[in-house]
């Protein structure tokens, strides 16, 4: 396994993490606790997750399996996206944010987060509320270290900017939609990061499985897929992504490798990224994935994935989750 500083902290996360959003849901406690497990005995120390993956399962079966084994984790959770129907069950408050860490670290079984992240921008908080939160959620010991996910680059410079004028603990890392099909951060948050010290983590490296190879129309859904559990998902089976994985695809059969790994392999050389989180349902989907850390891309194979992908530097980010 290979290991990067996330950000300027002095926090070293492996190159690859783990995504929780399907444990609960597409994977069982079981399946899911296999998973982790498997993952930690390879080197992987980053588990992502939420307060509200798979309502609130994904934490429990977390920290059921961490259970002797959580000092080996970086373990990472966020909260800001709607919880609930109530006027206080969303968003990035003090009094919201306190109520779900406290429910987070119970579900985790710890007492400590190492990354507490707010999963949006929170147009309706000042950013001051939402920054000394956090503050206090650090010295109080109870988190480690802070980030954003979802956030502007404009969003995540004004909180920085903040945090360096009132002396708060500072954002080390965002997590942001980021890919092959995605490259819309290349634009504005990479220079940013890089120039701020912010470790980019990419969620959806491989464009929600169309980046795997599994994806060939936008009429077929393998069995188990996302595509097939939630239909819902269908609406990014545009005909541009599903040529760009089929190009993808081509490239890395051309080289002896799998296309996810492929695809996982170029996110990971990209400027400012830390850890590039992949979820889940099965074992030999994590084997898989790991393939993707001994991959050295040539400048040939480089040049040619950069010019394919180009055109998704432009448009809408492949998704992006905010508050209404």
């Amino acid at each position: 396994m290979r290991y990067h500083r996330l950000g300027n902290s002095g926090l070293e996360v492996s190159v690859l993490g783990l995504g929780t959003n399907a444990f609960g849901k597409r994977s069982d406690q079981d399946a899911s606790v296999r998973i982790i497990h498997y993952a930690m005995d390879r080197g992987v120390n980053f588990i992502d997750t939420a307060n509200i993956y798979a309502g609130t399962e994904s934490e429990r079966i977390i920290g059921l399996a961490l259970e002797g084994r959580r000092q080996e984790a970086v373990l990472a959770t966020k909260a800001g996206l709607v919880k609930g129907t109530g006027p206080n069950e969303r968003g990035s408050s003090r009094g919201h944010l306190v109520r779900e860490l406290e429910g987070s670290l119970r579900r985790l079984n710890t007492d400590y987060i190492d990354l507490y992240q707010i999963h949006t921008f929170d147009p309706n908080t000042p950013l001051e509320e939402t920054l000394r939160a956090l503050d206090d959620m650090v010295s109080s010991g109870k988190v480690r270290y802070i980030g954003a996910s979802n956030y502007a680059a404009w969003e995540l410079m004004k909180a920085i900017g903040i945090s360096e004028q009132r002396g708060f603990s500072r954002f080390v890392a965002t997590q942001n939609s980021y890919s092959l099909a995605d490259r819309t951060p290349e634009n504005e948050l990479v220079p940013l990061c890089l120039d701020q010290g912010v470790g980019i983590i990419p969620y959806f490296p491989l464009a929600g499985g169309i980046l795997s190879g599994k994806y060939t129309s936008k009429d077929i859904a393998p069995e188990g897929s996302r595509a097939e559990t939630d239909p819902g998902f269908r609406k990014y089976f545009e005909e541009k992504n599903l040529v760009l994985g089929q190009g993808v695809g081509e490239l890395a059969s051309e080289h002896g490798f799998s296309t996810s790994a492929l695809s996982l392999a170029w996110l990971m050389d990209r400027p400012a990224v830390a850890t590039v989180i992949v979820g889940a349902t099965r074992t030999e989907q994590v084997e898989d994935n790991l393939r993707s850390i001994s991959i050295t891309l040539d400048s040939e194979l480089k040049r040619k994935l950069d010019d394919i992908s180009n055109p998704f530097r432009h448009g809408e980010p492949f998704a992006n989750f905010r508050l209404s």
